[in-house]
């Protein structure tokens, strides 16, 4: 019709900008906002947050975490270095000894080799010059946040270090000392005093960052350690979280900033590794301070969590459908951070516990999970040992507990429980000839399956005693193994007694005691010709042989009630010592609270306080009700 002309079809049909409808939009947004406030709500008291900088979001008791470290290696690897894995097949058993006289070795495949980002390169060459722009509120928060943690006089070590290390004005450092990719982007940093180009993901496995410039520094050399928009390019942030605890002194603080993840995702996104690319901001939170926990565990203490985000920046994560509508060009900003803990020099006699975790802080290869399981073990050993051996159990720590799991890590833990590997590494540790030797660890590894038995001890070994109980191997192999690598013909000749001893000693068992059972036989025949052959100058075989032939049939079966009633007892024993761990740490934790509460009641009656941020005493004011 003429009403349809060309002119008014045009108007009619003009493309707008959406708007939502109001009445859709806008309780949509209030439920999504809602939502967001009570996720960010702080897990911290009160107590925390009034002795710390603003923002405070996890308190130091709020941190939960898995027994082991829970990530897989592909998280910390670029995008472009990622690709498929080949199968891998489990532990088929417990090994020589502990699986009947079988070795369990398989074939391992390799993984196809992809080349790593040249980190020198990227951040020297390619990336020169190229500065990480970041939102100027967002660097005000920071700078704020720094002025509660950093004095004058200070000695600080910044790790990633580049053209800006947002320190509060006016801060006058003692030393300021730069580590970075680029010589030319720190070169153009005034705060720094000194610079060290190293790569922080050339790390030596499960150690340190491996760099001679920063060994050379020291350690307990530095008040603060900060690292900035840094930690979503590490590769292997264990280590460099060791090589920190490592360079701080003890009571000093790290302090890990980041942002979102896309801050700067224009500029490196090739350099990030795939957990910051995969991960929310929450995420990276916990993920932050799990790298505390998983480098030296309670070496490090009084963990927290800050959101130092300027208002309005993070509405969940600026993803969605509504996030264009709902959110900011603002960068958000987080905190984590975490203090060294002082470590014992020597073995506290009344709490040994406390002491062997320390002493396990920093020590490689084993998990969170078995240094919790060994420190009891260890603390039990300390109180039973005569006086003139206690301080010998914590020598040589770092050298044998760790080559002891090099081969532990390697069995199958259904068969081969964490607790027996525990109960093992604890024995092993505390026989005085165990020095974690090769001819021990070849031992170890004999025994547990993990190497071709040798025909003339650990093959008959295994086979002899196929019945026993899984746990009394373990306290056979805990015998067994310091008598190798002795170099000393006599024990040489022991050994020799001992496993050509098995057969006949079993016979005269059984003879005698016809109604036992084929392992519990095993078990006291191994007990008695261990505690009377295997060491030099107890002993002979011949003499074993007669002593043996003279014993009764209720004498033999006396030993068998013995032995398992030890063992009994040493389990009720164990049972009694976490029970009464725990009680402590929960009357610890009472008197905590009650402090805590005292404090805060302190808190809520005073007229003056210290400004932290001013060091001075000032008025307090009191809230309006």
């Amino acid at each position: 019709s003429s009403s349809s002309s060309p002119s008014s079809s045009s108007s009619s049909t003009e493309l707008r900008a959406f708007v939502p409808p109001t009445l859709i939009i806008g309780p949509m947004i209030k439920k999504m906002r809602e939502e967001q406030a009570k996720k960010n709500m702080p897990m911290a008291s009160d107590e925390e947050r009034d002795a710390e900088a603003p923002g405070l979001r996890v308190g130091s008791g709020a941190w939960k975490w898995p027994p082991v470290w829970p990530y897989d290696g592909d998280m910390f690897k670029r995008k472009e270095e990622i690709v498929a894995k080949p199968q891998q097949n489990a532990m088929a058993g417990m090994g020589m000894l502990l699986n009947n006289g079988l070795p369990t070795e398989t074939p391992e495949k390799e993984e196809e080799k992809v080349e790593a980002l040249d980190c020198l390169k990227y951040w020297g060459e390619e990336k020169a010059g190229v500065a990480t722009d970041l939102d100027a509120e967002a660097v005000a928060n920071l700078k704020n946040h720094y002025s509660y943690y950093l004095r004058d006089g200070m000695s600080v070590l910044e790790l990633g270090a580049a053209e800006e290390s947002y320190l509060p004005e006016g801060l006058k450092l003692g030393r300021h000392v730069g580590v970075g990719a680029s010589e030319g982007m720190m070169k153009k940093n005034p705060a720094l005093s000194e610079t060290i180009v190293a790569d922080l993901n050339n790390v030596i496995p499960e150690d340190v960052i491996d760099s001679d410039d920063i060994r050379k520094l020291g350690a307990n050399t530095f008040d603060v350690i900060i690292m900035a928009n840094t930690i979503d390019f590490l590769t292997s942030p264990r280590e460099v979280y060791r090589t920190c605890w490592t360079l701080l002194k003890p009571g000093g603080t790290m302090l890990v900033s980041f942002t979102n993840k896309d801050a700067y995702i224009d500029k490196f996104e090739r350099a990030q590794t795939r957990m910051w690319r995969d991960m929310n901001d929450d995420q990276h939170m916990w993920i932050a301070g799990s790298f505390f926990q998983f480098s030296a565990g309670e070496g490090w203490e009084n963990l927290k969590g800050f959101d130092i985000s300027p208002e309005g920046a993070k509405i969940e994560d600026k993803q969605g459908p509504l996030a264009n509508l709902m959110g900011s060009k603002k960068t958000s900003m987080y905190v984590v951070q975490s203090t060294k803990a002082y470590q014992d020099d020597s073995i506290d006699e009344k709490n040994p516990e406390k002491s062997f975790k320390s002493k396990m802080w920093m020590m490689p290869t084993l998990e969170q999970r078995d240094k919790l399981l060994i420190a009891p073990r260890l603390a039990r050993a300390f109180y039973a040992a005569p006086e003139e051996e206690k301080q010998l159990l914590g020598e040589g720590l770092e050298e044998t507990l760790p080559k002891i799991y090099e081969s532990l890590i390697k069995m199958d833990q259904f068969a081969f429980t964490f607790s027996m590997q525990a109960q093992l590494a604890a024995d092993l540790v505390g026989d005085p000839d165990f020095v974690a030797n090769e001819d021990q660890i070849a031992a170890l590894k004999m025994g547990l399956g993990l190497r071709t038995p040798s025909e003339e001890f650990w093959l008959p070994v295994g086979t002899l005693t196929a019945n026993m109980d899984p746990e009394d191997k373990v306290n056979l192999l805990a015998h067994v193994v310091p008598r190798f690598g002795s170099g000393n013909p006599e024990q040489e000749a022991a050994l020799v007694s001992f496993v050509s001893g098995l057969e006949p000693t079993f016979s005269v068992v059984r003879s005698k005691c016809p109604d036992m059972s084929p392992g519990d036989a095993e078990l006291v025949g191994t007990e008695l010709l261990a505690a009377e052959v295997l060491k030099p100058g107890r002993s002979t075989r011949e003499e074993f042989a007669k002593w043996l032939g003279e014993l009764t049939e209720e004498e033999l079966k006396g030993y068998l009630v013995k032995r398992k009633g030890v063992k009994e007892a040493a389990q009720a024993e164990m049972k009694e010592f976490q029970e009464e761990r725990k009680a402590e740490q929960e009357r610890i934790e009472a008197r905590r609270k009650k402090m805590q509460e005292q404090v805060k009641k302190a808190r809520e009656e005073r007229s003056v306080a210290f400004n932290p941020k001013t060091g001075k005493m000032e008025e307090v004011k009191k809230d309006k009700k």
